[in-house]
């Protein structure tokens, strides 16, 4: 007998055509999910079916977790690329994996790749061959090379006004469990 999985979907898993029915595994969302899908669409018609059927949860991770995944991604660099519902995503993830679930993120998102694995969820891209390197960002104005916060919002330096960029600050080889 199989051991069923926990996979968590984002909207991209939706959007790369991924269909509820076609696993046995238990399936999570988060309601932000489904809003992101744009209305009339397949995709979020598939989503809204999966769950009106039973095949989806949909489940609003708890405040605590939103944090931490907010604290995380902004310790990398990616807070600023990652939406409302991705954040949902990486903390329901997070959730599920402390009540002892294993839990994985069904996603073409590299932003949500680079924090799931810095806070150690398994993921799995459907159409992208996923990210090969965990990276730390730096912001920076490439002007006048000052630095900034990851979570600095104005997008311009205060300093010249130059359109700010990021670059890697660390980059670590992603190794999954398969390549060990």
């Amino acid at each position: 007998m199989s051991k069923r999985r926990t996979l968590v979907l984002d909207t991209s898993a939706f959007i790369a055509g991924f269909d509820p029915y076609t696993v046995k595994d238990d399936l999570y969302s988060v309601p932000a999910v489904g809003q992101e899908l744009a209305e009339r669409s397949l995709f979020r018609l598939r989503f809204y079916a999966a769950v009106d059927r039973g095949a989806l949860k949909v489940c609003e991770p708890r405040s605590h977790y939103v944090r931490m995944i907010k604290e995380s991604s902004k310790e990398i660099g990616d807070m600023l690329f990652l939406s409302k519902a991705d954040m949902q995503v990486l903390a329901l993830a997070m959730q599920l994996k402390d009540g002892g679930g294993a839990p994985t993120i069904v996603t073409d998102d590299y932003a949500i790749q680079n924090v799931a694995e810095k806070i150690k969820v398994d993921y799995v891209p459907l159409v992208t061959f996923g990210i090969r390197f965990h990276l730390q960002w730096l912001l920076y104005c490439p002007a006048c090379r000052k630095n900034y916060p990851s979570d600095y919002r104005l997008g311009a330096c205060q300093i010249c006004g130059t359109q700010l960029k990021r670059k890697p600050l660390t980059k670590k080889p992603v190794v999954k469990d398969d390549e060990r």
